[in-house]
């Protein structure tokens, strides 16, 4: 009986029936409320749906895009129209353009050059050392050219090193870059005839006793820069921080000591950019031709190599390992220098930032995305002018995916999670460790992740993942990022 009323055969028809009615208007819902799914899909979808309600994402946005590409299906999507900072993603672009027009076997050149016959020795005119974009040339480099200048038979140059960065206009910054990012590293002027990253390393060794003037060295040693050392070794408490700049606002390679270091405690290494990197290089080449005996006079000075200069010295590096070193550390010179590099080689020279980027667009346009729906500014993605979206970096990365002659340098210039690069502490110990390969991205109030991930049924899945508009840390970001990446390299379709 219930209330008052005998069950029948009619009542428990009509219970099944309601039952029935209720499955069909709620769906699947009523399954996952019970933990059960109807396919696997629906389920890593709110599962990252779930990362993206932390609180985090109320003042915050997130934009997601991913896709299988074996299946050729879209498995989430969030707002992926939405036009986004990139930051380091931008390099994507960069990137993917170098390896697709300048090819894997495009060398860069740096040059050096002679503007006179050589007498008994003497080279009575002036040697010119060329860039031709090249962002990784190394002090060590130096070693190749002086001794092909030496093996020439060049044992004293009366005239001038000259620094020649023709191959670049005269921007040596980028579109909307911070003023205030100087004397930073990242922010490093750009210039065709680069060395060490435009870069320099300030040592600062505490003094041995208390009271005592720190110790500074420069690495590599040049007298290119001067210091002014107003630190002091203390014994007991810091008081006031340690600070190393340069005279940035100046324009000078003057390096500021200020603050106290503790005595007994470890170097410090910094890394400064330094002023007219083109007269840096120069500087570093006489001192390194001296060194080798090759007596040189004046100060170098920037110029143009005329046109019946001949070539007396050459270095050479590969795009491959450029393109490398670009994306896994993502290296904003590189990025840049590659931008201008297109320019000149497929406009001619002078590179310039504007037309690399209308080379870029053009790249992209053939692989059928429409270029009218972002905006770009510079090649690195230092800029906060630049907007993209998660729907256009997933097309990008399908797009290369399918270009086989091209692909493999690109998969292999991405940082591997938990392996190398700037993933390479994070998502240890998830499925997408070894596994996932990705660009990051990072500036002021955005973080972005994007590039490939296998799940574990083998499926090659594209995904763009960008956040912005927080304040402080991006670490809670980097986080929601890197549980989406172990969702998508734990995703299986038969589990």
């Amino acid at each position: 009986m219930l209330f008052g009323i005998k069950r029948s055969k009619h009542f428990s028809l009509f219970a099944f029936a309601c039952s029935l009615a209720l499955f069909s208007l709620t769906g699947c819902a009523a399954f996952k409320a019970m933990g059960v799914y109807a396919d696997p899909v629906s389920q890593l979808q709110d599962d990252i749906d779930a990362v993206l309600s932390d609180s985090i994402f109320i003042p915050g946005r997130a934009s997601v895009k991913v896709a299988s590409l074996d299946r050729k299906e879209v498995l989430y999507e969030r707002d992926s129209k939405m036009l986004m900072r990139p930051a380091s993603n931008m390099k994507l672009l960069t990137s993917s353009t170098a390896i697709g027009l300048l090819g894997k076997d495009y060398q860069f050149k740096t040059s050096i050059l002679a503007d006179t016959s050589l007498s008994e020795g003497v080279l009575n005119g002036n040697l010119y050392f060329k860039g031709f974009g090249n962002p990784d040339l190394k002090t060590s480099d130096l070693d190749t050219l002086t001794s092909q200048i030496k093996s020439a038979g060049i044992k004293t140059v009366k005239g001038k090193v000259i620094a020649d960065v023709s191959f670049f206009d005269d921007l040596f910054w980028g579109s909307g870059w911070m003023w205030d990012d100087e004397p930073d590293s990242d922010e490093m002027f750009i210039t065709p005839l680069s060395i060490n990253k435009n870069c320099i390393f300030i040592v600062v060794t505490p003094g041995q006793s208390a009271g005592d003037s720190v110790k500074i060295e420069t690495e590599p040693p040049t007298t290119y820069v001067s210091v002014i050392n107003n630190a002091k070794t203390v014994k007991d408490t810091v008081i006031k921080p340690l600070s190393v700049t340069r005279l940035f606002k100046e324009r000078l390679n003057t390096i500021m000591i200020e603050g106290e270091m503790l005595a007994g405690s470890s170097p410090s290494r910094i890394k400064l950019s330094v002023w007219q990197p083109e007269l840096y290089a120069a500087q570093l080449l006489k001192e390194r031709l001296e060194r080798d005996s090759i007596m040189t006079e004046s100060v170098p000075v920037i110029g143009v190599a005329p046109s019946y200069a001949k070539e007396t010295a050459t270095h050479v590096q590969g795009l491959d390992s450029m393109v490398i070193n670009l994306n896994k550390v993502s290296d904003n010179l590189s990025a840049e220098n590659t931008l201008k590099t297109l320019s000149a080689i497929k406009r001619g020279a002078p590179g310039n930032a504007a037309s690399g980027i209308h080379i870029v667009y053009e790249f992209l346009s053939s692989l059928g995305i429409d270029t009218t729906r972002f905006h770009m500014v510079d090649g690195s993605g230092v800029s906060h002018y630049n907007l993209l979206t998660t729907e256009m970096l997933e097309q990008l990365l399908e797009s290369m995916a399918r270009r086989a002659e091209i692909f493999p340098l690109f998969y292999q210039s991405l940082p591997i999670a938990g392996v190398d690069g700037t993933i390479g502490n994070r998502m240890k110990q998830t499925p997408a460790e070894g596994n996932l390969r990705a660009k990051t991205g990072s500036i002021s109030g955005v973080s972005s992740l994007s590039g490939y991930v296998k799940t574990a049924d083998g499926e090659l899945l594209a995904f763009s993942i960008m956040m912005q508009n927080f304040i402080g840390s991006s670490r809670p970001y980097r986080n929601a990022q890197d549980k989406i990446g172990a969702l998508l390299a734990g995703f299986s379709r038969t589990k």
